[in-house]
């Protein structure tokens, strides 16, 4: 058994499983630059490392993830707005394409709040296990953006154009049930059974096929071309609304905990 035990992301390696754990529990696994950063480097190594065979994501605390640190964020707003959403082309888009190059099968442990990136990391895997009170959202039009993590394309993927275009446009938040009744999980089960539940699956995962894994992964691949594209897409857009007044202006109505006004540009 080999560990990393690096904050903000813990690395595993036992058996033929890599299992990664985001570890900023205090923050709701919130996706600042070191977690980021941590987190592609886990997946590039576990990518290079010949005895893994499945992969589990999982997370420390009461909430898979909460997407971007947006008090991080509002740091970068201040000191350059044009350059602020640089982080889409820098970390996000080279973690997402990391995340799905894969080979081997991905199961995603989901308590609590899976929100925004945190939303598009889940999607990026193969299969999810959500808690019975776990709770999405795409989130990204409530502080004045379009959507990143690979968003525009899984989640059209997994739910269909319709219903994507309302998740993403209205920023609803729905639950579990409602997750596994659109297909977006494969399994809910109690909030306290998630880890090991998940992790008997990726067991099970590591334990199998790995080369007949790796076909059918190819297979699936092969009939949902298209997410670079999109991920160059949903960088420009970032980009563009990054700099934008609303966004500014949602980001510190967010951490103020007020309601915030758009003015339409």
């Amino acid at each position: 058994m080999t560990t990393t035990d690096t904050t903000p992301v813990r690395v595993q390696i036992d058996e033929g499983l890599a299992t990664i754990t985001f570890s900023r529990a205090d923050a709701s696994n919130a996706l600042d630059v070191a977690t980021k950063t941590s987190l592609l480097a886990a997946v590039r190594k576990v990518a290079l490392a010949p005895e893994v065979r499945a992969v589990l994501l999982t997370a420390t605390g009461k909430n898979f993830c909460v997407g971007q640190d947006l008090s991080e964020h509002v740091d970068a707003l201040h000191a350059d707005p044009a350059s602020a959403m640089n982080t889409v082309g820098e970390h996000y888009n080279p973690l997402l394409q990391a995340l799905t190059e894969l080979e081997v099968p991905v199961v995603v442990a989901i308590r609590g709040a899976c929100v925004g990136a945190g939303l598009g990391l889940a999607l990026a895997g193969d299969i999810r296990v959500a808690g019975e009170g776990a709770k999405f959202a795409t989130a990204f039009t409530g502080i004045g953006l379009a959507c990143d993590s690979g968003l525009s394309h899984t989640l059209v993927h997994a739910v269909g154009a319709s219903r994507a275009a309302g998740l993403m446009l209205l920023g609803d938040r729905f639950g579990a049930a409602e997750a596994l009744a659109w297909g977006l999980v494969h399994r809910v089960v109690a909030d306290e059974e998630v880890a090991t539940v998940a992790r008997d699956l990726a067991v099970q995962l590591a334990q199998g096929p790995t080369e007949a894994y790796r076909r059918v992964k190819g297979l699936l691949k092969a009939t949902n071309p298209g997410l670079p594209d999109a991920l160059e897409r949903e960088r420009h857009a970032q980009e563009r609304l990054g700099a934008s007044a609303d966004h500014s202006s949602a980001v510190e109505a967010f951490l103020s905990k007020s309601r915030p006004v758009f003015a339409g540009h």
